[in-house]
This record gives C-alpha cells, structure tokens and sequence, in this order.
C-alpha cells in the first residue's frame, strides 16, 4: 500500500492512489462476490418513501435507511442478517485510520455501489454511537471505479463546499474537528474506471466505529 498524502482540513486527510491496481482488483471483486449474496446489495427507500440512486450492502451492522438507525437484520428490506466485516478488512481500515492519525476500532462498512446517474446529497454521518460520535472516531472512506466529485463542506449545511475528485484507489479520511462535516456526491465520471479493474460504477466503501 502507499499514497499520497494531503491535508484537507483539520482532521481531514486524502490519500491519493493509496491501493495499487491489484489489490483493489481484488476487493472489487470481492465487494461484489459478498453482493450477490443472499444478504447482498440492495435499493434503500429513504424517508418520503423514494428509492436511493445508490445499490447499498452492510457488513457488521445494517444502516436503516427509513430509521437513521444502525441493527443486526435488514428490517427496512428483508429480515436477513448481516454478513459479518471481515477481520482483514476492518484491519485496513484501521492501518489507514492510524496513517492519518486516529485510533480506530472499525466494526461496520457500509458499500455503495454507485451507477453513471447516482448522487449522495448533502448529509452528516451521525447515526454511530455517541462514545463513537464524542471520540471524533473517523470514516474511512476507499474509493473503487469510476471517479466521484466528492462534495465536502463544514459543520453547518450552509457552509462552503470544496469539491474533491475521488479516484479509484484513494482513501479519503475524516475524523476529530471533521467527523460531523457535511460530505456528498454530485456526480459520477462514467468511463474513469482503470480498464483492468472490470468494474462497472464506483464502489464506495465507508468503515465506521459504531
């Protein structure tokens, strides 16, 4: 693993090109072996009762996309359980975590599966726990495919947002005084995937501490 190291903010750290080619051939094609799954990727309904423009799959703990809510079984969609975050990925996390300059105990990913025409809005990732939210314990974000304008703002929604390209291979880290910024995606740069990687869309994939 290596990178390019770049402070954002205060808390927020990008490392550009931090997986080479082959490793992250191999968790792409991992992420999407474990979503086919039985408990598999899948199209939230948010609040309003609309459908994601993202495919999502959680591993360690579901994300309830009607409750706001972290549960061990998939109620907003299937009942099923939650396959499990394995050792050696919740391991990556935690090495990039401390690269950045956090402790980390990662126990949840949340995978989305982005197409030419999805977008994330504006949001804050503050439905972990509070001891977890108080900490400022990080997101460790991985970035897979094709590239992502990557919004990313202040505290408040109305603050200034700086847009970052996300390609595939960065990591981009967020945690301390930029835990509760507001982040999104605008958009997705369709045909920026390496040709190599055979993946279709972005692979996002968010590692939280709960």
């Amino acid at each position: 693993m290596q990178g390019v190291r770049s402070e954002i903010a205060d808390g927020a750290v990008l490392f550009r090109r931090y997986l080479p080619l082959d490793e992250q051939r191999a968790l792409s094609r991992r992420c999407l072996a474990i979503g086919a799954g039985a408990a598999g990727f899948y199209a939230p309904i948010a609040r309003g009762g609309r459908p994601m423009s993202v495919r999502m799959l959680s591993l360690g703990r579901h994300w309830n996309a009607l409750t706001y809510r972290y549960e061990d079984v998939r109620s907003d969609a299937d009942g099923r359980a939650v396959p499990p975050l394995p050792d050696d990925l919740a391991a990556l996390a935690r090495h990039v975590a401390a690269e950045a300059g956090f402790p980390m105990a990662p126990d949840v990913c949340i995978v989305n599966w982005y197409a030419a025409g999805s977008r994330m809005g504006l949001h804050q990732d503050k439905d972990e726990s509070e001891a977890s939210l108080t900490e400022g314990a990080p997101v460790v974000s991985l970035s897979l495919g094709d590239t992502a304008r990557f919004l990313f703002g202040g505290l408040r929604r109305r603050d200034p947002v700086e847009t970052i390209l996300l390609e595939s291979g960065d990591v981009f880290v967020f945690g301390g005084p930029s835990r509760l910024r507001y982040h999104g995606v605008s958009r997705i740069l369709s045909d920026t995937s390496p040709a190599s990687l055979g993946l279709e869309g972005r692979l996002n994939l968010t590692f939280r501490q709960f």
